[in-house]
């Protein structure tokens, strides 16, 4: 009998897929990066699922590969050779929300936006709001740590997530966290699993923190620039007055381009880089015209304030179809370095500097409020890989990132694509360590190896 076969039979008729062509839809994400050859799929609807896919896997040295939805940008979720993929996109519960408690029980399948909404309910919120809110995964966001619009204010993932239940690499099964507000009890092993991208175990539920929804619409300015660093420098003089935004959004000129092409917004030639921002608090109102003012005071020159909910979204929307708008134009290698927020001008004049010194084009969107940019270095559709200009542009920008305090990933995660910078920032000793960790939790290195941190020399018995 083939080691899959026991699989097969271990699980209810349907969970296990061997189709080639539905393989393939699940062997990568929404990355270039091409995937091996795996040889299936689980896709596991219950906790016991991934218990009975983890103790076969354990049993037959099988690499796992975790997934949700498949919409990460760094390469995690990609199938190697030999390995079976654990679709976790089934498991879509939302076990319980507890307005008294501000929390939410959910398995890892359940839509971001759904979970919002489903709070909403109660007059609460599910604050983290990654751009891919309306496909992505809480599984997903956990695996990353994920960030998104409101983190200025209202933190990364991690900052919700308050206990998780995880399945180890030998099946068995932990309980992480509480459903208390606070809780010192131990290590945190809560944080270590959030944003470990499925080295450490699979996450099949998660206690996530709610939030009390603004009682009236947030107040929303767009401002228009000249230049990039203009903006950048409205975004540092916004901050320092404390203002406490709970939305700011950076967009350069090659993107507002490559969104103008595809909708036609009614660019200005003028326009360099444009900032969305947003107060949800009770003075949102003064908050955003205080904020429009430093724009002026900054080099703006057009900024507005929304008079409607629906002036609102349609400048959210703008945001969110920016990387759509970027994949129509070539294959994408996404980037995020996180940089301290003084240094925000800093960084971007860098980012220029080197798509102008190496001929290739950049778009840049940035979560502007905590120093968070995403340079997308936009490449020929069809090709393997990165041409070598396209290498070197990412090595200077990361080099000083680095060189500025910053780090090479703030929520996309390490994945594949990362790989090649990791020695840079984190030095031999942190990487014995984080080896040292995956050790303990994953012995036989069979959950998504390759991942996250640098690894063994070792392969997969």
């Amino acid at each position: 009998m083939r080691p899959l076969d026991a699989l097969v039979n271990s699980l209810p008729d349907g969970r296990v897929v061997t189709d080639p062509d539905v393989i393939d839809s699940y062997a990568r994400d929404r990355t270039f990066v091409e995937p091996g050859k795996p040889l299936g799929v689980v896709l596991a609807t219950s906790r016991d699922d991934v218990v009975t896919t983890m103790t076969w896997a354990t049993e037959h040295r099988v690499p796992i590969v975790p997934r949700g939805a498949g919409s990460g940008l760094a390469g995690a979720a990609t199938a190697g050779d030999g390995s079976v993929i654990l679709s976790l996109a089934k498991m879509t519960a939302i076990r319980e929300i507890s307005p008294a408690d501000e929390i939410a029980v959910v398995e890892p399948g359940v839509i971001t936006a759904d979970l919002d909404r489903a709070a909403r309910e109660h007059g609460l919120m599910y604050a983290p709001d990654p751009s891919s809110y309306e496909i992505s995964t809480i599984g997903g966001n956990l695996a990353t740590n994920a960030g998104g619009l409101r983190c200025v204010k209202y933190g990364v993932t991690r900052d919700s997530t308050l206990g998780l239940e995880v399945v180890l690499a030998d099946g068995r099964i932990l309980d992480t966290g509480r459903r208390t507000m606070k809780g010192v009890t131990g290590y945190d092993l809560t944080g270590l699993f959030v944003g470990s991208e499925g080295t450490l175990g699979v996450i099949t539920a998660a206690t996530v923190r709610l939030r009390h929804a603004p009682a009236a619409p947030p107040a929303t300015f767009a401002a228009e620039f000249g230049s990039l660093r203009d903006a950048g420098a409205a975004v540092s003089a916004i901050m320092a007055a404390g203002c406490q935004p709970s939305l700011m959004e950076l967009l350069d000129r090659a993107t507002l381009e490559a969104i103008d092409d595809w909708r036609n917004i009614g660019l200005e030639p003028s326009t360099h880089a444009m900032l969305i921002g947003q107060s949800d608090g009770t003075d949102g109102q003064a908050v955003a015209e205080r904020m429009e003012r430093l724009c002026m005071d900054n080099g703006a020159s057009f900024v507005a304030v929304s008079s409607s909910p629906q002036e609102t979204e349609e400048l959210i929307g703008l945001r969110r179809m920016a990387y759509q708008a970027k994949e129509r134009l070539g294959a994408c290698l996404v980037e995020d370095v996180c940089v301290p927020r003084s240094v925000l001008p800093d960084m971007i004049g860098a980012i220029e500097a080197a798509a102008a010194r190496h001929g290739v084009k950049i778009c840049t969107v940035a979560h502007a409020g905590d120093g968070n940019l995403h340079p997308v270095f936009i490449f020929e559709h069809g090709m393997v890989e990165p041409p070598p200009e396209v290498w070197a542009a990412a090595d200077e920008v990361f080099t000083h990132a680095l060189e500025l305090g910053g780090t090479l990933t703030g929520e996309h995660g390490v994945g594949l694509l990362k790989q090649r910078w990791l020695a840079l920032e984190s030095g031999p000793v942190a990487a014995e360590v984080q080896r040292g960790i995956k050790a303990v939790f994953d012995p036989l290195g069979i959950l998504n190896p390759g991942k996250a941190i640098q690894p063994r020399s070792e392969t997969v018995a």
